[in-house]
């Protein structure tokens, strides 16, 4: 039976901290290890393409990732290619440090399990690089564009006690529902100038 964490929403303090960064053998201990497992199962469950553990009420600098083939079956190939959407395997971050490569903005929808039920254009940078240690406490580089960066900036915020609203388009704010019925075979291009765009 697989086991699965509450997912913390908006409001909670926990989402507001700075999270703490983790020893090497902190990470490589017993405690850190079965929560690796429990956030994979609990971001499969939800499911999502990232969860940070401040998500789960944990205040540590620690994050998964995974954004699995089957995800994208039924979002349009331009769609996807817009996106620069590609599966990525499932990967676990322990102390990330970003390095932006490309600042050119990139404004897409996003929505967060922590904001359950919305979606908004969120800008994101083009290109990054992220570098921290894996589970085994290994040091990891990893370098991502377009959905992936995405990813990445996403949770990495979560560690810092931000949310997608606060860098939001909050014109384009819905709900998922709003999203799915309207705008998601539109292109960003289309979704902003019927929005009007206010940035």
């Amino acid at each position: 039976m697989s086991m699965t964490l509450k997912i913390v929403q908006a409001g909670d303090p926990v989402l507001r901290q700075a999270a703490r960064p983790l020893s090497e053998d902190e990470i490589r201990g017993a405690a850190i290890q079965q929560l690796i497992v429990l956030m994979r199962e609990t971001m499969r469950d939800a499911p999502g393409v990232g969860l940070a553990a401040p998500q789960i009420g944990e205040s540590i600098r620690l994050l998964v990732i995974e954004d699995r083939a089957e995800y994208q079956q039924g979002i349009a190939p331009e769609r996807l290619a817009e996106r620069e959407r590609a599966p990525v395997p499932f990967q676990v971050i322990a102390n990330p440090v970003l390095t932006v490569l490309d600042p050119s903005p990139r404004r897409f929808f996003e929505g967060c399990l922590s904001v359950s039920g919305f979606a908004a254009i969120t800008a994101r940078h083009a290109n990054v690089r992220v570098d921290g240690l894996d589970e085994h406490a290994e040091p990891v580089s990893i370098a991502a564009r377009g959905w992936y960066a995405r990813i990445l900036q996403h949770e990495i915020d979560h560690l810092d006690g931000t949310l997608y609203v606060d860098r939001m388009l909050t014109r384009s704010f819905m709900t998922d529902a709003s999203y799915r019925k309207h705008w998601l075979d539109r292109s960003v291009a289309e979704v902003s100038a019927a929005l009007g765009r206010n940035e």
